[in-house]
């Protein structure tokens, strides 16, 4: 009779698991994180010397997520064929030379062009690492994970937006080259020299690992088929038949619309406030993601410890919508404005890794890469609109903060969806949890 593993020795494997992949796919989301949005602040002199009004900027902003939306399930499902390495290191590697090439733009056509290439670029990316997840953990252990994963995204705020300002405040007029270009050579490089490294960091499997023991391989794998075999068979047309991911696709756009709604004004919103230095606008945008990466993952942790996901979502984007209405009605007091975004920007992106583990918990294999792939190449979409939030509403209203209302009624219906999936959809199956390293 085999003898089950220590407790010391499960939490040993998965601490190291935890060392080796997380820093680095942090790593890996933060490039691709600033080279989606680092636009926000390359609009700041580029609408300018490029004649770009808001609404080209707004669509070169969104048209990234159309892009997206078209290559999004075939790269997941080609990961799943040709293996993780490999394919993040080919995405990370065409993303970072499109990014730095962004420097060419003369116009908005090209502008236009450039960002839809952006976007067909680092599809896969993002829900490839979602389920490169499910290949190390079990599901009571992902939402954790996904949050240290997905701290890049306002960790890339607060560490990205005062380097962007520094970029263009220093190197503005360097070898006869704007600001806003430099800014995009000087981010759009590291990703390139980082895909590159994949190819030598990353395994594919635990059966891959050559840094863990036999013993330690067996604990993971015993662990991902604990977990699997409590889920149904799912095969490749369950990611598009079952009604479960279309309503998980509504939700997730409600967040993406949230979230780029944010992140691609938000230096336009604080230059308004009479902030002018490029470096002192990236100092205080990055007051919100700061808030962000805390409350994310706290939120996260606690979520995975107490099982529970549904309400932990419902009351995270509450909490985000109040934040988003109180910022739009607080509009002409910047202290004030600043910190309710803040309260909006933590409940948009502390959901995000409650969002995740929702979906790997019903699907498996082939239809967990292609329903990942799908639901946020679906939600993405609302990363189209997010952006024209601020355009479409000054047509209807002439409150400036009417976007943000808006977009907070969209978060509340994305939580009212959440509330009623059924429980078995939204919990994780019950499987030890060890502690994150």
């Amino acid at each position: 009779m085999m003898v089950p593993p220590s407790a010391q020795a499960v939490a040993a494997a998965y601490r190291k698991v935890d060392l080796r992949i997380l820093p680095f796919l942090f790593l890996c989301y933060i490039l691709a994180y600033l080279d989606r949005v680092n636009v926000g602040f390359a609009k700041l002199q580029m609408s300018s010397d490029l004649g770009l009004s808001d609404a080209a900027y707004a669509s070169g902003a969104g048209i990234f997520f159309l892009g997206y939306f078209f290559f999004e399930v075939p790269s997941n499902l080609a990961l799943r064929r040709f293996g993780a390495r490999r394919w993040i290191a080919r995405i990370m590697m065409s993303w970072g030379l499109v990014s730095a090439a962004m420097m060419f733009v003369t116009d908005e056509t090209v502008f236009l062009v450039m960002r839809f290439l952006l976007g067909i670029a680092e599809a896969g990316f993002f829900p490839g690492i979602i389920f490169y997840l499910t290949l190390w953990y079990p599901s009571s252990m992902r939402a954790s994970r996904t949050a240290w994963f997905m701290a890049a995204v306002p960790l890339a705020g607060v560490i990205g937006n005062p380097i962007s300002g520094l970029i263009m405040e220093t190197l503005s007029g360097t070898a006869g080259l704007a600001g806003w270009q430099w800014l995009f050579v000087v981010e759009g490089i590291p990703s390139v020299l980082v895909g590159i490294w994949v190819l030598f960091h990353l395994d594919s499997s635990i059966a891959e690992a050559k840094w863990l023991t036999d013993a330690q391989k067996a604990i993971l794998s015993a662990n991902l088929e604990s977990g699997e075999a409590r889920k149904p068979k799912r095969n490749l047309a369950d990611a598009f038949t079952s009604g479960k991911v279309y309503a998980l696709c509504l939700v997730y756009a409600t967040l993406t619309i949230g979230l780029y709604g944010i992140t691609f004004w938000l230096p336009t919103i604080v230059h308004s406030f009479g902030v002018q230095s490029y470096l002192d606008v990236g100092l205080v945008s990055a007051i919100p993601y700061g808030v962000a990466t805390v409350g994310m993952i706290l939120i996260s942790r606690h979520s995975d410890r107490s099982g529970e996901r549904r309400l932990h979502f419902v009351c995270t984007v509450t909490a985000g919508a109040a934040g988003l209405i109180l910022s739009g009605l607080f509009a002409d007091s910047p202290l004030l404005a600043t910190a309710f975004l803040s309260i909006g920007a933590l409940g948009v992106i502390g959901a995000l890794p409650l969002f995740w583990p929702i979906p790997t918990a019903f699907l498996t294999g082939t239809a967990a890469a292609a329903g990942i792939g799908f639901i946020n190449a679906v939600g993405n979409l609302g990363g189209y609109i997010g952006p024209n939030m601020a355009i479409w509403t000054r047509v209807l209203s002439s409150d400036r903060s009417a976007a943000l209302y808006a977009i907070s009624v969209l978060l509340l219906l994305g939580g009212a969806i959440v509330l009623k999936l059924p429980p078995q959809t939204t919990e994780p199956t019950q499987e030890p949890t060890p502690p994150l390293a």
